[in-house]
């Protein structure tokens, strides 16, 4: 069965034939677009490594947040159509230019495509661990399908309060189906684990970025992650958040967040016990941070 001739990949269910060229909620058809493949190295230490992360961003998103960081490949503004193939091959010069592993940014939409790249890459002999980066807002019956192709998950759990949820991302499940694909992550890989290197090799990295004005929020997803997983996984508290010109309709959300609202959701979680996590310093909300979707490496 193909799964993009009524596609259901999503929980968007928008049920478009995508093999005709029909684009639903994530803007994009059954063709495989990518803005960007390159070594990154403004992940998490235990991704970036020395040498970087193999990093493929793909177009398109089922989620659509109105301050989304990456907004032109987001939107479909951006990006190159190629082949499985030519991304089986993408995910082999990363490896051979040295990355730590391949890193998928927003591919729930090209899920069906990247599974039959990562089968050829690995008869080629791809040997790195296959990262998954996803906003979080999955079907777990999606992230099923992903067992014994990926090794590491990086998920965000982005709200707890679905009025938040619809009112950023126009989604109000987004809490109840994000926290059932973790736990699937979660079943799937067992307790994180690293190599010598302090690389992570499989398991499961919990992100959330903190948006301005809404601390209490994140204390209870912090919380939540904290008392469902205990120390099977990572949590990364981010403070990357970077108002961009989309968000200037909600003005509420149109700052950067303080470093005291940062310091206070670190010291939270350290006071109810997290120990395993990443926290970010210095000046990590800015817009250089974000890399240019000029279809490098593509």
């Amino acid at each position: 069965m193909n799964l993009m001739k009524e596609c259901i990949i999503c929980p968007r269910n928008c049920k478009v034939d995508r093999t005709k060229g029909n684009r639903g909620y994530c803007r994009e058809t059954d063709k495989l677009v990518v803005a960007r493949a390159s070594l990154h190295m403004w992940e998490e230490p235990c991704i970036s490594g020395t040498n970087g992360s193999g990093t493929v961003f793909f177009s398109g998103c089922s989620l659509g947040c109105v301050y989304c960081q990456n907004f032109n490949i987001s939107k479909g503004m951006s990006g190159k159509e190629i082949t499985t193939e030519r991304l089986a091959e993408i995910f082999l010069e990363l490896q051979s230019k040295g990355a730590h592993n391949i890193n998928l940014v927003t591919p729930t939409h090209f899920v069906v495509q990247i599974i039959d790249a990562i089968i050829i890459s690995r008869k080629k002999g791809l040997n790195i661990p296959i990262v998954y980066n996803t906003s979080g807002y999955e079907k777990v019956e999606t992230i099923k399908m992903l067992e014994g192709h990926v090794s590491v998950y990086l998920p965000d759990l982005k709200y707890m309060d679905e009025n938040i949820a619809k009112k950023y991302s126009n989604c109000q499940d987004y809490f109840s189906l994000a926290s059932k694909a973790i736990e699937e992550m979660v079943r799937q890989t067992g307790k994180i684990e690293f190599d010598e290197n302090g690389m992570v090799v499989k398991g499961v990295i919990v992100r959330h970025m903190t948006l301005p004005g809404y601390l209490d929020d994140s204390k209870n997803i912090i919380k939540y992650v904290h008392e469902t997983f205990k120390h099977k996984i990572y949590l990364s508290i981010m403070n990357q958040y970077t108002p961009l010109t989309e968000v200037s309709k909600h003005p509420e959300i149109n700052r950067k967040i303080t470093e005291d609202e940062y310091d206070e959701l670190v010291d939270y979680a350290v006071d109810i016990g997290v120990e395993n996590g990443f926290i970010q310093e210095g000046e990590t909300a800015l817009e250089s941070f974000i890399p240019d979707f000029d279809n490098e490496g593509v």
